[in-house]
């Protein structure tokens, strides 16, 4: 389903069928600030499955982030955040970056592995961020394609998107063109922070 959501007021009606779709372990993709990307709710393992079949990866290998509504929000699914790093989040939050931080007893294990770390991003975008405070729990975020395919272009178009993985998904939210550049990465679990990836936001870590 191509499902249209006007960015800057999204229907409630609209949201709540997303969340109702997410609340049946379903998969959707959306629009964020940067570009468009598959989503689950985080406590969805079935979801998170479908995900990976779709990226083509092994769930217990791959490195999902998630949306959170804000900082606070983020706080409840990491570890103690100290005041730097909070400093550098409310800083730069809402906009286009992760943020890898230490990851909290609330994070699925199947999300995070053994691994200590989580990405978490609070985007400039209404819809997934409205989304996640309707479902009450942050939504997964994966990027369309693999990491290893530098190669390819992001679709910006929501139409080309659905013609593309429609079938495979549940639902394609059209919010209008998404952008071509993923998120700017910092990981945060180590003193002082360090730049991972540049993407579409800027950051001074100096």
């Amino acid at each position: 389903m191509l499902l249209n959501i006007h960015p800057e007021n999204p229907s409630e009606r609209k949201l709540r069928q997303v969340v109702d779709q997410l609340e049946r372990d379903g998969v959707i993709i959306y629009p964020t600030d940067t570009v468009y990307a598959l989503g689950c709710d985080i406590k969805s393992k079935k979801g998170l499955e479908r995900i990976a079949r779709i990226r083509g990866i092994n769930p217990q290998k791959a490195r999902f982030s998630f949306i959170c509504s804000g900082i606070s929000q983020v706080a409840e699914y990491t570890a103690q955040i100290d005041n730097e790093v909070f400093r550098l989040m409310k800083q730069h939050l809402p906009g286009p970056y992760t943020f890898i931080l230490k990851a909290g007893n609330q994070v699925p294990k199947l999300l995070h592995g053994r691994r200590a770390s989580i990405g978490v991003r609070v985007p400039s975008n209404n819809i997934p961020l409205q989304i996640v405070e309707m479902l009450g729990r942050p939504i997964i975020t994966a990027s369309l394609k693999n990491d290893e395919d530098d190669f390819l272009e992001y679709l910006t178009d929501p139409r080309d998107v659905f013609d593309s993985l429609g079938k495979q998904v549940d639902i394609v939210i059209d919010g209008g063109l998404g952008g071509s550049e993923g998120s700017t990465v910092i990981d945060c679990t180590i003193d002082p922070p360090e730049l991972i990836r540049q993407g579409a936001g800027e950051i001074d870590l100096m």
